[in-house]
């Protein structure tokens, strides 16, 4: 064993080069993953510090026991609680200080007069909490709010809208509110809790503005006096407080809105970036296996005759994995140095373009170290293990053969394993697609269909060549014959390194598919379910912005243009004991400016106990016209419906609708997601807009929208989606490019002479140059081609498998466009993998060239 690592120390000291490629894609992978793993344990430790700073002085908060929770939100809505019960509370022994906490929306206009924030995190409003330790926020300039009118705003949200102290501008809570801010506020000693905005008014201005009636708040925050400790204070409070509302300590909120956020974001922006993690050590998976396949085919005649001077094939063999460990470990210490780098930058980007991260420091675990270096070792030797294998197999005659003949193209055994595994992928998908939808299956299906290319590769890439680089001997004459048959020569070697582009070209083709649909299904949506001229909403996703003001559909209505206007609020009810959205509307306008497919009953008589329901839903839910329904409010009342219409569709309008009327008893911050219009006849688009305009600009400014455009934005988010994912995978086809670039390399050291004899016999330095380029572009065009069709397919699986498994209709669409530049990056990718290689040809001596053995 001691001679197989000396060997293997020599090998590495004299051939650094062979494994530089294999060293960067080591290095990329597990710095990605140890990045991925830091920047979680950071954002966690900076949530955990955030949110106990936000309660530091709360030691119990009162609050509503119930809340009720629709699907796909983990954050229930709760009852308010009287504000009275703050001066109950402030009796009881060992409380030093109650105080309501009224909160809502609210989204500041900057000076610009654009809102503020409203892309994902919070746009907060509520009552300046008049005790120090209760109130998260401290005055950083001027005054707490003392009359109706007066604001503080975090200092953060003055900076972004160009606000300073004296300014009067618009509060949209949703209705617009003239404000002047008389303080700027700091939290936990930042400009704001990280980038979510918060206007602190006066008590009543937030029971005026954020309640639905006076007299409510979201919960009550009470201080300890001295010597009463958390739970000793809940157990004080306790005993008096009335039924349904509870008392926890400060240190439980803290801890339920870390995990509110682990949940809904951490885990989701975590597992996005551990999937890329994993794309990106597949991909150099296949570039160090070819490193080292490349590495101990060169090296036949160097093992057999250690074979022939009595070295075991195990001693062979443990040289290779000795080398392949070398590498493995350097590259991945250095890897987890780049990963703390990377965790940096991200922690410096992200804020910087409206991700709500925290400020806080790098959080660096054992278990965020010791992983990625484990994946990183194993990957590598795990990538060496077969060539290894192979190397020990060397028998001692190989000393005499000049060369090996790669015959993996002819492979009958190949041919057949491989159309075995993908006739098994297709069915396997489309059983998972069409016979029983199932995500789980199209998955098993989509990964059955990538062995299968692989397992295929070889066989392929012969035809494949032959076809791509067709054109090449009419245009570059013996040079392009030349690189044709350069990339022919070893079918298994050019599918290797063919089938890391091919990955990634897949993966980005799938997400460009699958967002090319999502966006047609957006539009599809609109199309089909909007019957309205414009549309007024306010652009936001997550939980940022305030909505739009109930009152504008009934401003907007009353213009000469208008024929209707109908606003969509939104509710929340337990129907028969599950949560569920309302829809909160005028049924007869909705009619009239929707297409609600066909409707059984009568939108028209919903009155104040009618409930309109779905098709599918109602069969969910075994409801028929006529139907009896228990709906239980967050107020804590229950009131019966009746079930007077059901109708067809449900992608913009929703499962369940009620009257105003029957939703006004129980609303808690009223706002519309969305007033949509229809133009009386003869009046021009751009006429009526312009018209609905200069409402909406009394209602907090709003983006008034074409049907067009507003399908448009909304499907902007797929756009920003798709450029975190393209940046993304960039790392993956880097790796990708490293390993084209290597094998390249390695493959110029084994044809040496071969150089040598071209350049003897005539060739010039430019057309040796252009023939290594043009072999690396016709690797490239054979893993592009591949990835095209494996993403197109896989797109098209993911997008039929989410149209079964979803209520909502999905539809397929192939973006010419964007799949041509994904082409034509991957061709680009590969002429520059090449360059090196080139000129590293190019510079060949020509008669020690010859000389080489």
């Amino acid at each position: 064993m001691n001679a197989a690592v000396r060997l293997s120390v020599s090998s590495l000291r004299a051939h650094k080069r062979r494994f530089a490629g294999t060293f960067l894609a080591v290095f990329l992978g597990v710095a990605f993953l140890a990045g991925t793993l830091v920047m979680g344990d950071t954002l966690r430790a900076s949530f955990d510090t955030m949110f106990g700073n936000a309660t530091s002085g709360t030691d119990a908060v009162v609050r509503s026991a119930d809340t009720i929770t629709t699907p796909g939100e983990s954050q229930g809505v709760r009852q308010p609680v009287p504000t009275t019960l703050a001066d109950t509370l402030a009796e009881v022994p060992g409380v030093a200080a109650a105080e309501p906490d009224i909160e809502g929306a609210g989204q500041l206009v900057g000076r610009n007069g654009k809102p503020i924030g409203g892309q994902g995190p919070p746009t907060l409003a509520g009552n300046w909490i008049t005790d120090p330790e209760l109130n998260p926020y401290r005055l950083a300039e001027g005054r707490a709010p003392q009359k109706s009118g007066e604001v503080v705003v975090n200092r953060g949200a003055a900076k972004k809208g160009g606000l300073k102290l004296g300014d009067t501008t618009t509060l949209r809570t949703p209705d617009p509110v003239k404000v002047t801010i008389v303080g700027l506020a700091t939290f936990g000693g930042e400009d704001g809790m990280a980038q979510v905005t918060f206007t602190g008014m006066t008590r009543a201005d937030a029971e005026k503005y954020l309640t639905a009636r006076p007299g409510e708040a979201a919960s009550i925050k009470v201080r300890a006096g001295p010597g009463v400790g958390e739970k000793a204070l809940v157990d004080r409070l306790t005993p008096v407080l009335p039924k349904g509302v509870e008392a926890i300590t400060g240190q439980e909120s803290a801890q339920e809105n870390t995990d509110m956020i682990s949940s809904q974001f951490l885990s989701i922006f975590t597992t996005l970036l551990l999937v890329f993690s994993g794309i990106a050590l597949l991909v150099a998976t296949f570039s160090i296996h070819n490193t080292f396949a490349i590495v101990v085919a060169q090296r036949t005649r160097e093992n057999a005759l250690l074979r022939a001077l009595g070295a075991s094939r195990r001693q062979v063999t443990a040289t290779t994995l000795v080398e392949a460990t070398g590498v493995a470990v350097t590259a991945s210490a250095a890897g987890l140095a780049g990963g703390i780098g990377i965790a940096a930058a991200l922690q410096a980007l992200f804020p910087a373009i409206g991700f709500p991260f925290p400020d806080g420091n790098l959080v660096i675990s054992a278990l965020s170290m010791a992983l990625p270096l484990a994946v990183g070792i194993a990957v590598c030797l795990g990538s060496a293990l077969l060539p290894a294998v192979r190397a020990g197999r060397t028998a001692p005659l190989a000393a005499l053969r000049e060369t090996a003949v790669d015959t993996s193209a002819a492979s009958r055994t190949r041919a057949v394993t491989g159309m075995g595994i993908a006739a098994l992928a297709v069915a396997v998908t489309l059983s998972g697609v069409l016979v029983s939808p199932s995500l789980w299956m199209a998955a098993l299906g989509a990964v059955l269909a990538l062995v299968a290319f692989v397992v295929l590769g070889p066989v392929a890439s012969t035809t494949a060549v032959r076809i791509l680089g067709g054109p090449l001997d009419k245009l570059r004459g013996v040079t392009g014959g030349l690189a044709r048959r350069n990339a022919l020569r070893s079918p298994k070697r050019t599918a290797a390194t063919a089938s890391a582009l091919m990955i990634g070209v897949a993966v980005v083709s799938l997400f460009t598919v699958f967002g090319a649909s999502l966006k047609a299904t957006m539009d599809q949506t609109v199309s089909r379910s909007f019957a309205g001229d414009v549309a007024v909403s306010t652009p936001s996703f997550g939980a940022g912005g305030s909505g739009l003001s109930p009152r504008l559909a009934g401003a907007v209505q009353r213009l000469p243009e208008v024929d209707t206007a109908v606003g969509l609020g939104r509710g929340v009810a337990e129907v028969d004991g599950k949560g569920r959205a309302l829809t909160v509307t005028d049924p007869i306008a909705l009619d009239r400016t929707f297409d609600l497919g066909k409707v059984d009953g009568s939108l028209r008589d919903l009155g104040a106990d009618g409930l309109a329901v779905t098709r599918a839903e109602a069969r969910k839910q075994h409801l028929t016209t006529g139907s009896k329904a228990r709906l239980a409010f967050t107020d804590g009342k229950k009131e019966t419906f009746t079930v007077r219409a059901v109708y067809g569709r449900s992608e913009l309008a929703g499962d369940y609708v009620i009257t105003r009327a029957a939703w006004a008893p129980h609303r808690t911050q009223d706002a519309d997601t969305l007033v949509a219009v229809s133009f009386k006849d003869g009046v021009d688009t751009a006429t009526g807009k312009a018209a609905v305009q200069k409402v909406a600009a009394q209602y907090g400014n709003p983006e008034v929208q074409t049907r067009d455009e507003y399908a448009q934005s909304s499907a902007g988010g797929i756009d920003m989606m798709l450029t975190l994912i393209y940046a993304l995978l960039a790392l993956a086809v880097l790796i990708a490019l490293l390993g084209i670039a290597n094998t390249l390399t390695l493959a110029i050291h084994e044809r040496t002479r071969e150089l040598g004899l071209l350049r003897a016999v005539g060739q010039t330095r430019p057309q040796l140059r252009a023939m290594v380029r043009w072999e690396s572009i016709l690797v490239a065009a054979f893993g592009t081609a591949g990835g095209l069709g494996l993403g197109a397919f896989l797109g098209w699986v993911l997008v039929k498998a989410s149209d079964g498994a979803s209520d909502s209709a999905f539809a397929f669409a192939v973006p010419p466009l964007q799949l041509l530049i994904v082409a034509l990056v991957g061709l680009t990718a590969g002429a520059l993998a090449g360059l090196r290689p080139a000129r590293r040809a190019a510079r060949l001596d020509v008669l020690r060239a010859i000389a080489t053995e």
